[in-house]
C-alpha cells in the first residue's frame, strides 16, 4: 500500500486514518500543520505559516518538513507546495532584535536587500529610529508593537535581544516538589530563551512547571490568571510547592490589590477599563518582575495584549492546554509571549498513566412538542440558548447519573438560566459566576471530600477547577464551535485515577440545532490527539 497522506497544491493534507502508518504520519505533521476536519475515514490538516514558524522556533527547518510531506505522501507532492513551505520556513529569524552596544535595541538581517523590503512597509517603518549602519534603532518601548507589525509584514523576529533580571526573591523548592520526565523538558525547553508557551492537557501539571521554573529563576513574579477560583489553586500550590508563606504571595484582582514578591493577578482585572484607560496597567507594569506567567495564554484579551506588548524586556511563560483561538490571533500569543517551546501529545502522557483514559460520547436529543416550532421562529441569537434548554436534555443526564452512581459528577453549561433550572430539578448545588467566595469554596470542598457527588457549573468550571476525583463530564452547552472550551472541559476530568479507571465525558446536542452543526468543530482539537466520539440518540441511550 502506498502513503496515507494526499497533499493537494492549496496546502491541505487529507490523511487516510485507516492506514497503517496514518499514526506515524499524524504525529510528524503535528509539528507543522493544523487539523481542520476529522469525519470517520479522511482528517483534514492545513499548513500556515504560524505552524511553520513555530516549528522553526522549535528548531525544524524547512526541508525537514518537506520530507516529511514526501516521506509520506501517495503522490509526487507539488513542487508549488515545496517552494510555499521552504520560503516561508526561511523568512523565520531573518530580522532580529539584538542589543547593540552603541544604540541599544536595534533591528537588523544579515541579508540587506531583505531589511530593505522589511521597513519599505508602512506599520514597521512607524516603530523604528534612525538607522544605523546596516540595522535600525528600535525604540524599547515599542519592541512588543514592532514584533506585531512585522508577523503582521510576513518576517517573524527572532527577538535575541536581553532581558531585565527584575527583583531577586528568596525561595526554595519543597520535598513535595519533584518534576516528572516530561514537566524537566519543558522547564529546560523554556528556560534558555526565557520566553515562550509551554502546552500540556489539563491535569498534567502546567502549574508545578511554571512553579519549578520561578524556583530556579529566584525572581519576583506576576502570576495572571482566569478568575478568583485560580487565584486560590494558584496561592494552594506555590505554599505547597515552595517555601513562600502567606505575606510573599500577594493578590491582584477585583477582591483586593496587594502587591507581593509573588503576586497573583487576574485577566479581568488588567483588562478593566475607565474612560478609554487601563486603570490598573501602570500599577503592574512599573513593578520589578523578573517573570510573568500567563496562566490559559490562549484566552489572553485585549488588555493584557497590550501589556505584554510593554513588558517585552521582561521574561514570559505562557501555559496553555491548547494554543487554539477561535478569534484568529494566534499571532499575538506567538509575537508577545512566544513560540511554542514545549508540547507533550495527550495520548502519549494517557500512555504513561500520567493523565487518565476517557470516552468520549455524543448523545444527540431531539427537540420535542412545541420545541421546533420556536426554533425555527427565533433569532439566530436566540437559537443557541434554546437549544440548551431542550427539555429531552433532563432525562438524559439523570439516565447518566444513574449510569455513574458512586462516581464523581461535573454537570457543565454555557446558558445560566437552563442551567440553574437543571440543578434544582436535580436537586444538587450549582456553582456561577455569580456564587459568592465562601459558596464556591463549600461546594468544592464537599466534592473533594466526597460529601457530594455531583455539582453543576457555568463556564467558571471551564479552567482552574482542581478536582481531581470527579471521573466524569456531563455537557449540556456549549459556546458556539470553541475547540479550545472543549479540550479545557475534558481537561476538568484527566487526573489519574485508580488504576483500570476511565474517565467519561458526555456531550448532550439538541438534535438539527446550531449545537449539532457545531459539534465537530468543538471536537476537532481532541480528535487531533486521537480520541475518538461515539454518537448515539437518545432513545438508544435511554433504551440501553
Amino acid at each position: 500500500m502506498s502513503g496515507p497522506l494526499l497533499v493537494q497544491s492549496d496546502r491541505t493534507l487529507l490523511l487516510d486514518i485507516a492506514h497503517p502508518d496514518a499514526d506515524a504520519c499524524r504525529r510528524e505533521l503535528a509539528v507543522f500543520a493544523e487539523l481542520e476536519s476529522s469525519p470517520e475515514h479522511v482528517h483534514t490538516y492545513r499548513i500556515g505559516d504560524l505552524g511553520i514558524w513555530n516549528a522553526r522556533a522549535a528548531g525544524h527547518d524547512g526541508a525537514e518538513m518537506v520530507t516529511v510531506l514526501e516521506r509520506w505522501s501517495r503522490f509526487p507532492v507539488a513542487h508549488a507546495v515545496v517552494t510555499w513551505v521552504l520560503d516561508t520556513a526561511a523568512r523565520f529569524g531573518v530580522v532580529e532584535l539584538l542589543d547593540d552596544e552603541r544604540h541599544g535595541l536595534v533591528l537588523r538581517s544579515i541579508e540587506r536587500d531583505v531589511l530593505d523590503s522589511v521597513v519599505a512597509d508602512p506599520g514597521v517603518a512607524a516603530l523604528l529610529g534612525p538607522r544605523v549602519d546596516a540595522a535600525f534603532v528600535v525604540p524599547a518601548e515599542r519592541r512588543g508593537a514592532l514584533k506585531q507589525a512585522l508577523m503582521a509584514a510576513g518576517w517573524p523576529a527572532e527577538d535575541r535581544a536581553a532581558l531585565v533580571e527584575g527583583a531577586e526573591i528568596d525561595v526554595a523548592a519543597a520535598p513535595d516538589l519533584e518534576l516528572r520526565d516530561y514537566q524537566r523538558a519543558a522547564v529546560d525547553g523554556w528556560s534558555p530563551s526565557g520566553s515562550g508557551v509551554i502546552v500540556l492537557p489539563c491535569g498534567a501539571g502546567k502549574t508545578v512547571v511554571a512553579i519549578a521554573a520561578m524556583v530556579e529563576l529566584g525572581r519576583q513574579t506576576l502570576i495572571l490568571t482566569t478568575g478568583n477560583v485560580a487565584v486560590e489553586q494558584w496561592r494552594r500550590e506555590l505554599l505547597r510547592f515552595t517555601s513562600l508563606d502567606e505575606d510573599d504571595i500577594g493578590e491582584y484582582s477585583g477582591r483586593t490589590k496587594r502587591l507581593a514578591p509573588v503576586t497573583i493577578a487576574t485577566y479581568q482585572i488588567m483588562a478593566t477599563r475607565r474612560n478609554g484607560r487601563f486603570l490598573h496597567l501602570p500599577v503592574l507594569q512599573e513593578h520589578d518582575w523578573g517573570l510573568i506567567v500567563y496562566d490559559e495564554v490562549h484566552l489572553l484579551p485585549a488588555g493584557v495584549v497590550r501589556m505584554t506588548a510593554d513588558l517585552q524586556g521582561r521574561r514570559r511563560l505562557g501555559l496553555t492546554a491548547t494554543l487554539v483561538r477561535e478569534d484568529g490571533r494566534e499571532a499575538d500569543v506567538f509575537t508577545l509571549i512566544g513560540p511554542k517551546r514545549f508540547d507533550a501529545p495527550w495520548r502519549d502522557l494517557e500512555l504513561q498513566g500520567w493523565i487518565a483514559p476517557a470516552s468520549c460520547t455524543e448523545v444527540r436529543v431531539p427537540l420535542r412538542d412545541d420545541e421546533p416550532a420556536a426554533y425555527a421562529a427565533a433569532s439566530s441569537d436566540r437559537r443557541p440558548q434554546l437549544a440548551a434548554a431542550a427539555a429531552g436534555k433532563v432525562a438524559v443526564v439523570r439516565d447518566l447519573l444513574e449510569r455513574h452512581a458512586g462516581e464523581q459528577v461535573l454537570v457543565i453549561g454555557t446558558y445560566l438560566e437552563p442551567l440553574v433550572r437543571l440543578a434544582e430539578e436535580l436537586g444538587v448545588p450549582v456553582l456561577t459566576g455569580s456564587s459568592s467566595t465562601a459558596e464556591r469554596q463549600e461546594r468544592l470542598d464537599a466534592l473533594r471530600a466526597g460529601e457530594r457527588d455531583v455539582l453543576v457549573v457555568s463556564s467558571v468550571g471551564n479552567t482552574s477547577l482542581d478536582l481531581p476525583e470527579v471521573s466524569v463530564l456531563i455537557q449540556v452547552s456549549g459556546t458556539f464551535g470553541s475547540r479550545q472550551e472543549e479540550a479545557q472541559r475534558l481537561g476538568r476530568i484527566l487526573r489519574p485515577k485508580q488504576a483500570g479507571t476511565t474517565a467519561s465525558f458526555w456531550s448532550r446536542v439538541a438534535r438539527d440545532t446550531v449545537e449539532q452543526d457545531h459539534a465537530p468543530r468543538r471536537q476537532r482539537f481532541l480528535t487531533e490527539q486521537v480520541y475518538e466520539y461515539r454518537i448515539l440518540d437518545a432513545a438508544d441511550l435511554l433504551d440501553g
